[in-house]
């Protein structure tokens, strides 16, 4: 019996979360299901306003230009999730989080540059879990993303469990090409 790093264990779980979570979202957009509008979407049945229980940052920069990354017929696409190791979240949480941060940079996409985000999806729908030490690095690395063009939304947690609240916990960046991707993210570890 081979054993192995715990660690190995919680990259391979996160990783499942992610292609999972994109698998479906495919299998939904290809079947063309949709509940009406998008807004009504969000909203319970009584027409309150549904309770988030985790933030997308609002400073996305301007998203008119997430339209000008073209990747070719042949180009692989990624998209990179960069966890903060600093808040010692449990592999739960970090699941919870990188899921969040992939349907917000999928929503993102969708409506900036379906494009690109069909060429994703044509391409294996790659993730990449890495890590960061600090929120300042995450900040660096989502402005070296939006300098890009490249899709980067953060996440900030809603402080109801283990982190507090408005902690940054997961910064998505991408889908994009892949050597793009790397010109911002292609120094980080793996988480």
């Amino acid at each position: 019996m081979t054993t192995t790093r715990p660690d190995l264990w919680s990259t391979l779980a996160l990783l499942l979360c992610g292609t999972v979570v994109g698998y479906w979202i495919g299998v939904g957009k290809s079947l063309n299901i949709s509940r009406g509008n998008a807004e009504d979407a969000n909203k319970p049945a009584n027409g309150t306003d549904a309770e988030e229980s985790d933030s997308e940052d609002e400073n996305t920069g301007d998203l008119r230009d997430l339209g000008n990354i073209k990747a070719g017929m042949l180009d692989e696409c990624k998209m990179v999730l960069i966890v903060r190791t600093d808040l010692g979240m449990t592999k739960g949480k970090i699941a919870a989080q990188c899921g969040h941060a992939t349907l917000a940079c999928y929503k993102t996409l969708q409506k900036n540059n379906p494009a690109l985000l069909r060429q994703w999806e044509r391409t294996g729908q790659a993730k990449i879990a890495l890590k960061a030490d600090s929120e300042e690095e995450l900040l660096i690395l989502e402005a070296q993303a939006q300098s890009l063009n490249i899709c980067a939304r953060s996440i900030q947690d809603a402080g109801r469990t283990q982190i507090a609240a408005g902690s940054r916990t997961v910064l998505g960046v991408g889908p994009a090409p892949v050597k793009l991707i790397n010109q911002v993210t292609g120094h980080l570890k793996l988480l």
